[in-house]
Order: structure tokens, then C-alpha cells, then sequence
């Protein structure tokens, strides 16, 4: 017997959204970074599943974030600032939803000492088809430190990682 949401896939649950899936190839903002990794995305009818995965990241917790613009030039600075179309004060969206935080903002990503890391998270609100809350084409930054939720951005330090997202 299949149970949560295996049966609720099996039974169509799932399917009153088109399936829309995007990655985002992660490499690092300085020629030299050995950092590379990929996040996945699918469209699901109760928001966006969200899985990365990190590679020779340094280890400790850090910023994760989707960010305004689509380019990860000028080592990620190009992409701007947290995607925020609301301009809600800066906060984890998976808890605090749209009345407390940014459209983009992911948390954090906990690295391991040997330099791996993975991020789950089923993101309610933003999506992967159009409209204002519409993350294709949009940048994720990995940034040099832990997000302390703080104002206004977390305080999660210089872009070591960039990516933009693309529907597949």
C-alpha cells in the first residue's frame, strides 16, 4: 500500500499542475572556487519542491537564497537582492510565509566537513509558471555565511555560489 504522497501522485492528486521542472547549476562566484552543485526544482500544486545539492563548499551553515536579477556576473552581484516582490521584511518564507519574508528567501544550508551539503524544502508561494511570485530565470546565491534572519538581508556575508534557474 502506498501511503502520503506516493498515493496522493498515484491517484492525481498532483495532477491539477502541470509538471514544471527547473535547475539551477551552482558554480562558484571566483574563477578558482572548486564549489559546483545543482538544485532541483519542481512545480507541485501546493508550491515549489526545492532539493540541492553542494559540493566542496567550506563547512558551517550558509545563506541560501533566490535573488531579483538572473545573472551571477560580477561574482553574483549582478543578481541583485533577494527576490522580494512584496518588500517584506526579511524572513524564512517556509515558516514565516509571504506576510514575514522575502519570495526568495531559503534559509540556510548546512555544509559538512567534507564539503557536501543538501537542502529539502517544499517552498508555498513562489512558482515555476509566471505571475509575481515566478522564480525561472532568477539567480540562487550560496552566501560566505550562516543567515541569522536579521535586517535587512541576514547578514549572510559575501556570494561564493551562483546559479540561475532554468525550466527544463
Amino acid at each position: 500500500m502506498t501511503t502520503g504522497a506516493h498515493a496522493d501522485m498515484e491517484h492525481g492528486k498532483d495532477s491539477q499542475t502541470a509538471k514544471i521542472t527547473a535547475k539551477a547549476i551552482i558554480k562558484g562566484t571566483q574563477a578558482d572556487s572548486p564549489i559546483i552543485g545543482r538544485v532541483d526544482l519542481t512545480q507541485k500544486s501546493d508550491g515549489v519542491k526545492v532539493l540541492a545539492h553542494l559540493l566542496n563548499v567550506p563547512p558551517g551553515d550558509h545563506g541560501f537564497h533566490v535573488h531579483e536579477n538572473g545573472s551571477c556576473a560580477e561574482a553574483g552581484q549582478a543578481a541583485g537582492g533577494h527576490f522580494n516582490p512584496d518588500q517584506a521584511q526579511h524572513g524564512l518564507l517556509s515558516k514565516d510565509g509571504f506576510a514575514a519574508a522575502h519570495a526568495g528567501d531559503l534559509g540556510n544550508i548546512t555544509i559538512d566537513a567534507d564539503g557536501s551539503g543538501y537542502y529539502f524544502e517544499m517552498l508555498k508561494g513562489p512558482n515555476l509558471s509566471g505571475g509575481k511570485y515566478n522564480i525561472t530565470g532568477k539567480a540562487i546565491i550560496l552566501h560566505e555565511k550562516v543567515d541569522d534572519f536579521g535586517q535587512p538581508t541576514g547578514n549572510a556575508g559575501g556570494r561564493i555560489g551562483c546559479g540561475i534557474i532554468t525550466v527544463q
